[in-house]
């Protein structure tokens, strides 16, 4: 009986610990995306940076701003933003939690 009670108690651990696991997604946006400020704040780590993150995963329909960080283009894989002007080959990533 002790060992279907611990199995019990261990499958409604493991699937609690499952469900509230947030969602976590990263954005890779062109340092000269407009409307955003992240040339001014995000890219060049001013403190305005978080304010601008929250911002911007809250249009995602995302809870808040994990954190963000300037990107190398080599970092990306997958599709690159495609950029113009002299920020051309400056990203940010922000990671967006729900």
């Amino acid at each position: 009986m002790r060992y279907v009670f611990a199995a019990l108690v261990f499958a409604a651990a493991l699937g609690g610990s499952i469900s509230a696991q947030a969602e976590k997604r990263v954005f890779i946006i062109a340092n000269n995306a407009d409307g955003y400020g992240v040339d001014r704040c995000l890219a060049s780590g001013a403190s305005c940076g978080a304010a601008v993150a929250a911002a911007y995963c809250k249009s995602r329909d995302f809870a808040q701003a994990g954190s963000f960080r300037k990107v190398d283009r080599d970092e990306i894989t997958g599709a690159v933003p495609t950029t113009t002007g002299s920020a051309a080959h400056e990203f940010v990533a922000i990671e967006c939690t729900r």
